[in-house]
């Protein structure tokens, strides 16, 4: 059964979305949904990792545990961390009976132990523009403010929901920030943050076609999105689920779930689910890059036995799906990270991007 070498894998279990990326307290963070019981979807809970670089994870106990009234039927999915006078916040989706999919809170002090709010959920039903798809909460401090973004459909169109607070526990509706019928019913882990003076949203299709993720580069006017640029960068067919954090030194860092959907999983296997190389996210003349972060640098090479390049393409082999895995259009650079079981492809500074399981 091999593993990856580069890429975070849980010891047992399932993994999926990675959650509540952070870095506190000179750590960085990564919390996961996770399966602990056998790797295939089932009660969600949160799982941890922490890391001094970006490339080697060290698994932690489980953060979050469906053990409350409003996490009994589904657990605890996707959420977000922030951090607020030196108290790490946990946002998440708990999914009960009683309430369905609401938002709620758990902190920490050490960010291994958390106390979840006794005030749960914070926000208990979607709001008349959502349904009962209603998860993933992101937040963000954004020129000065606390929000948050969560991912929603109705009425046959995808929705991320605005909100905004002063004190992470009371949460105010503002409304929606962006929605399309074009891109799916439900848009799933929404993020919306800002590179210098550009605001990004960012939330991954729930279509047939899932791997892929949308980028909008717009204006952002306190309650308002205005849309200018729509794109997607990455074109691999097993990346799903990114999430962004601002580390110490300023950088916007994305971590996305890395993961052969099409693939059965072995009856031996006992674990399942990736997360991605840790990249940085960058705009240049108006287009997202997604480039490895520095400490993955020297993983990188030019060549691959899988990749074939020309002046005008690039050919990736080695995949079923490798007739999809073709990038046309002027061949400045190409950079490869070959691991035990997966290659993933940045081409031009990673405005283009591949992701695949070999």
């Amino acid at each position: 059964m091999k593993r990856f070498k580069y890429h975070f894998e849980p010891k047992y279990g399932w993994m999926n979305d990675p959650n509540g990326l952070i870095y506190f307290k000179g750590k960085y963070h990564a919390f996961f949904q996770h399966n602990p019981k056998e790797p295939k979807w089932g009660p969600m809970h949160w799982g941890h990792a922490v890391s001094d670089d970006l490339i080697h994870w060290e698994e932690l106990p489980i953060a979050l545990r469906p053990d409350m009234y409003y996490e009994n039927d589904g657990g605890c999915f996707s959420g977000s961390a922030v951090e607020k006078d030196g108290i790490m916040y946990l946002f998440y989706t708990s999914v009960s009976d009683r309430y369905g999919q609401a938002q709620s809170v758990a902190t920490s002090e050490d960010g291994i132990n958390f106390k979840k709010y006794e005030g749960n959920p914070i926000i208990k039903q979607p709001p008349c523009d959502g349904g009962k798809d209603f998860r993933d909460p992101k937040v963000a401090f954004i020129d000065g403010k606390y929000y948050m973004v969560v991912g929603s459909g109705k009425d046959g169109a995808g929705k991320v929901l605005l909100y905004k607070s002063k004190n992470l526990l009371d949460w105010e509706y503002i409304g929606v920030l962006y929605e399309n019928r074009d891109f799916g019913k439900v848009f799933e882990c929404p993020d919306f943050f800002k590179i210098g003076e550009n605001y990004v949203l960012m939330f991954s299709k729930m279509i047939p076609d899932m791997n892929k993720t949308q980028f909008i580069i717009g204006d952002f006017y306190g309650e308002r999105f205005y849309p200018k640029s729509f794109q997607s960068p990455e074109n691999g067919p097993q990346f799903y689920a990114p999430q962004t954090f601002q580390d110490s030194d300023g950088r916007r860092i994305l971590i996305a779930w890395f993961y052969n959907w099409e693939k059965k999983i072995d009856p031996k296997c006992t674990f399942a689910g990736a997360l991605t190389v840790p990249r940085e996210v960058k705009i240049y003349d108006g287009k997202i890059h997604l480039f490895p972060v520095e400490q993955a640098y020297n993983l990188l090479s030019r060549e691959d036995k899988s990749v074939k390049v020309c002046r005008d393409k690039v050919i990736m082999r080695g995949s079923k799906l490798s007739h999809k895995l073709r990038y046309k259009g002027d061949v400045k650079s190409v950079h490869i990270l070959r691991d035990e079981k997966a290659l993933e492809v940045f081409i031009n500074g990673g405005e283009v991007s591949y992701s695949y399981w070999i």
